[in-house]
């Protein structure tokens, strides 16, 4: 038997937990267009299971920006100010069975909730507080500084263990995303891995990354809650 915590679940956020809208593609448009004056189609810049700072390099270099600090802390700065209009203004929503889920593993005293995404750390913050998701979430692990999901993992990991004052044993660890990168990122720390089917990508898609557990969303709660007993 594992000692407390005898469980870690680290969520991911979009598509995972909830759908936006569109609420972080909008917010980063009109930053640039705020910032640096320029508009223009997104659609060759793909999102779904890559980090903000990932996104922001391919948006920078396909307006030819040059990505310095001289130009991020503005465009940063004016996504963070656009975010929430963006949140309330858009058709978003939290996804299936999610609140149901996230209060009953929050009731449980063996688990520690935690946050494994690519959103930048305040992008997250504004987005769970709007769906009123934040409080659960104890640590996490975000978007700002690596391009790689992997590197997020693996500092996610380490927030584990710094939270819980231990080394944490990779099989207590769970990750729950929706892309074939949660998948990948997961196995790259030695989790297991939930994946969830709310997101862009298909069960069939997901099924082919072979995750431990694969649901087409949380909307029957129990069937996941009896992973963590």
């Amino acid at each position: 038997m594992y000692p407390l915590a005898e469980h870690v679940c680290l969520f991911d956020i979009d598509g995972t937990l909830l759908n936006s809208g569109g609420a972080g593609q909008w917010a980063m448009e009109q930053a640039l267009e705020e910032v640096f004056g320029v508009t223009g189609p997104y659609e060759d810049i793909p999102a779904a299971g890559r980090t903000d700072r990932a996104i922001t390099v391919d948006l920078f270099a396909h307006h030819g920006l040059d990505y310095s600090e001289s130009n991020l802390e503005p465009f940063q700065a004016a996504y963070f100010r656009h975010l929430p209009a963006a949140l309330a203004g858009r058709d978003g929503r939290v996804l299936p069975g999610i609140y149901d889920v996230i209060a009953a593993l929050h009731r449980q005293e063996q688990l520690e909730l935690g946050l494994l995404t690519g959103n930048y750390r305040i992008g997250a913050e504004l987005k769970l507080k709007h769906y009123q998701l934040h409080e659960p979430f104890t640590f996490g692990a975000f978007g700002d500084e690596h391009l790689d999901r992997d590197d997020v993992a693996r500092l996610a990991y380490a927030e584990a263990c710094r939270t819980l004052n231990r080394e944490v044993h990779p099989q207590q660890v769970w990750v729950i995303g929706d892309t074939p990168a949660d998948i990948r990122c997961g196995r790259a720390i030695g989790a297991r891995v939930i994946a969830v089917a709310t997101g862009l990508y298909s069960y069939p898609q997901l099924a082919a990354a072979r995750p431990d557990h694969l649901f087409h969303d949380f909307s029957k709660s129990a069937e996941l809650l009896t992973l963590f007993h």
